[in-house]
């Protein structure tokens, strides 16, 4: 089900869509494992046909799951796409394929999704990291001793000269 305007609907008035997309249908191939998409992407968009063209503006909203890359803690973020355009040429090398007179959005929306994605999710600015009673606590639920010894310290015993 992906997002799909229908071209003939376009010929004598522009065109308003809203509603949600499941986000397996943008198919995003990212593989980080602090961000995770259970939502679904809301959109509200007017598509306006130009001569050969189509203009697409509103907005895209995606909530998101994180983990906060300091501190490991779960927290909500949300992509606000509020003045998202869209350019779609119709013809050229660079026009998406027609399919039953329906022009697919969804790989324009993918693209502009991708690109606002966080790349360092954090819980807050002023996040401080693991502190050392959490850094215990994980540790202790991870089944790591608290007194493991570090290849470091091995390595700081060698005397070596120079």
């Amino acid at each position: 089900m992906s997002l799909l305007v229908h071209l003939p609907q376009l010929d004598d008035r522009n065109t308003e869509l809203a509603g949600e997309l499941p986000v397996a249908e943008l198919n995003f191939a990212i593989a980080d494992e602090a961000i995770h998409f259970a939502h679904p992407l809301v959109y509200a968009l007017s598509v306006q046909h130009l001569q050969d063209s189509l203009l697409v503006t509103g907005v895209l909203d995606l909530a998101l799951d994180c983990e906060c890359v300091r501190c490991l803690t779960p927290f909500p973020h949300r992509i606000r796409l509020s003045g998202w355009a869209c350019y779609v040429p119709l013809t050229g090398e660079d026009a998406p394929k027609v399919t039953h007179d329906s022009v697919d959005l969804t790989p324009y929306i993918r693209e502009d999704m991708v690109l606002a994605l966080p790349t360092h999710p954090v819980c807050r600015n002023d996040c401080p990291g693991l502190t050392g009673d959490s850094q215990k606590t994980r540790r202790a639920a991870s089944g790591i001793s608290q007194h493991a010894v570090s290849p470091w310290d091995e390595l700081n015993k060698l005397k070596l000269k120079s």
